[in-house]
């Protein structure tokens, strides 16, 4: 069977997909949101980051070319954003996580990102 066969591979991805279209869909709301709603943006983009980083270690894990060609795949659309190349995407997840962390704390401190 091949990775992206796997019922766990897909049922990840389809989330994944799904919490990116409702992080997409409100990221240009959130100066206008309310503290709660801040909040709860907050914690979905932590959970797609959650899940981006398990799938990107599935990937790296995994010896099916499909896989590879996708890890490969997301390494160079990271160049593309900026991102160094050659960069650890583990690395990358957990600065983004502690951004969101310190996103999540001056709201919750100040009722703002800012």
């Amino acid at each position: 069977m091949s990775f992206f066969e796997s019922d766990v591979v897909r049922a990840e991805m389809t989330e994944i997909s799904e919490l990116q279209e409702e992080i997409y869909s409100n990221v240009f709301k959130f100066p206008t949101m309310s503290r709660e709603d801040k909040l709860e943006h907050i914690n979905i983009l932590e959970r797609l980051l959650d899940k981006q980083k398990v799938l990107y270690t599935r990937l790296s894990l995994s010896d099916d070319p499909e896989a590879k060609e996708m890890k490969k795949r997301i390494s160079e659309s990271a160049v593309v954003m900026g991102l160094p190349e050659n960069v650890d995407m583990n690395v990358f997840f957990r600065d983004m996580s502690e951004m969101v962390k310190k996103m999540k704390e001056q709201i919750d401190k100040t009722g703002s990102d800012l």
